[in-house]
């Protein structure tokens, strides 16, 4: 496969005005090689056609990527075929949500997870979001009551988890989990959509919201490259570390029903 160099957003020396956007869920899409570069450097296939939406293959196939920003309400697509081990999956996540909350998830795709039974309200209790008792539907809510994680499970057993930021400029997003989808896998999003560090994005490119903060700084071109670059080169490094027999091992999960009592039990 033909790997392709990251060069940067743009040329030149000269620097650039950015923002630290403070909550990371209201900062809004960005730039999505943020995700894609990541992926095409772990080993995933490129199916993209020219000037159409991104489509990416895991190198089993069993996992597929798309992003259309061409339909409406469009968005993040991310479907997992059935396996011997692990049913079919899908998670859908809308056009807003920061491309550093995707990577979360699709992160999480490129390497083993642990054996330990996740919990996916962990990363949210450890930065204080409130998480109520609940029997088949619970919400969890950040401090700031910007964003939120629920799990609801219907009296019929149907089951699935919803998630997303508002703001109330109307500039949210929303992302939806089957419950078949594993488990460490909602866990990377839930940690990555309750981490407290800023994220990145250029000027004209800021929501407008009173809900977010934002702090100036000015950037080098060729440091926005170098920091996308140690990305890159930290996948390479994790897919060519790791034994072609444990990429790909299926993944494994917990049934949301025990996942719900688990979740109770932590709290």
């Amino acid at each position: 496969m033909k790997k392709k160099q990251w060069h940067g957003w743009s040329p030149g020396e000269q620097a650039e005005q950015h923002y630290l956007i403070e909550p990371r869920a209201l900062a809004g899409g960005g730039d999505i090689r943020h995700v894609s570069e990541f992926l095409r450097a772990s080993g995933w296939r490129d199916r993209s056609k020219p000037g159409g939406p991104l489509l990416m293959d895991s190198p089993d196939r069993s996992i597929r990527i798309g992003y259309d920003p061409f339909v409406q309400p469009g968005g993040w697509t991310i479907h997992g075929k059935a396996t011997t081990h692990q049913e079919e999956w899908t998670a859908i996540l809308g056009r807003q949500a920061p491309v550093e909350i995707v990577a979360g998830l699709t992160d999480a795709l490129t390497r083993p997870h642990s054996a330990h039974a996740p919990n996916v309200w962990a990363p949210l209790q450890e930065q204080r979001w409130h998480i109520p008792p609940g029997d088949g539907h619970i919400t969890a809510v950040s401090p700031d009551r910007s964003a939120w994680m629920q799990f609801h499970q219907a009296p019929d057993g149907h089951a699935m988890w919803w998630s997303g930021a508002q703001a109330h400029q109307g500039n949210g997003w929303t992302a939806q989990f089957t419950a078949t989808t594993p488990m460490h896998l909602v866990q990377s999003y839930a940690a990555a959509l309750a981490s407290p560090e800023p994220v990145m994005r250029p000027r004209g490119r800021v929501p407008h919201s009173t809900r977010i903060r934002t702090t100036s700084v000015s950037v080098l071109p060729s440091q926005l490259s170098a920091w996308q670059q140690a990305r890159i080169t930290a996948a390479r490094t994790a897919t060519w570390a790791r034994p072609s027999w444990q990429a790909n091992q299926p993944p494994t999960t917990a049934r949301p029903r025990a996942t719900q009592r688990g979740a109770r039990a932590h709290r």
